[in-house]
């Protein structure tokens, strides 16, 4: 996945019980509202688009200003940094190439967590570190909000046709959120567990014949994976 990313990149300057849930049911249910993207790179510009393409508002950043352009062209809605994104909606989906883009996003002066709003979702579907991811959700709890990793398996060709495949890791209650926008972006919406499992998932992602024989629930009632038997 490292290699479809720009590494180049510069960076942006650097338990739920915090989490008030009827502010989050009240946003799960909130369907075609503005939803933030931060990360316009080679994965993230086409995961965009098939959010504006399923009728999403999208509002976008990104460290190169070229990289907002098409996007701005096809009507999203460009801010200068990801505190203003977070500022203006409730929903962000992150695409970064590494750990430390990912910590600076979020934590960083211009962060995300600098602005985001109680009850907000958090879905950051950069390839990292699942301690990175865990420390990330702790964060985002302190203010609130509710953090997801969400990696994916497929190259640019699957991000540019939707057929991406989520694995995710999170609180089970904002599955159903997250699947929302996911679906619009992949073919497969992998629940793995708490926070960090899809990035563990990430490093050996289930197979085709796994999904079909539903190794994996997508919408299980627990936070664990179903066992063949």
């Amino acid at each position: 996945m490292a290699a479809v990313l720009r590494g180049s990149r510069n960076l942006w300057g650097r338990s739920l019980k915090h989490v008030d849930f009827t502010l989050v049911s009240s946003r799960s249910m909130a369907s075609k509202t503005q939803v933030g993207f931060i990360g316009l790179g080679n994965m993230g510009k086409p995961m965009a688009k098939n959010l504006l393409k399923h009728g999403y508002p999208v509002i976008a950043t990104d460290i190169f200003p070229e990289s907002c352009k098409e996007l701005q062209e096809l009507g999203a809605q460009i801010v200068d940094n990801p505190a203003e994104v977070a500022d203006q909606a409730d929903r962000v989906v992150t695409m970064l190439p590494s750990s430390p883009n990912v910590i600076e996003v979020y934590t960083g002066p211009n962060g995300i967590l600098k602005k985001v709003k109680k009850g907000s979702l958090l879905i950051d579907s950069s390839t990292i570190d699942p301690a990175v991811s865990k420390e990330m959700a702790v964060a985002a709890e302190k203010m609130g909000a509710v953090f997801m990793d969400a990696p994916v398996s497929g190259g640019v060709g699957a991000a540019s046709s939707g057929k991406l495949t989520f694995m995710v890791g999170g609180v089970e209650e904002e599955f159903t959120a997250a699947q929302e926008l996911l679906t619009c972006m992949g073919a497969n919406v992998v629940y793995c567990g708490a926070v960090g499992t899809g990035q563990d998932a990430s490093v050996c992602p289930p197979s085709p014949q796994d999904l079909s024989r539903r190794v994996y629930w997508v919408k299980p009632k627990r936070a664990q994976p179903a066992v063949m038997t």
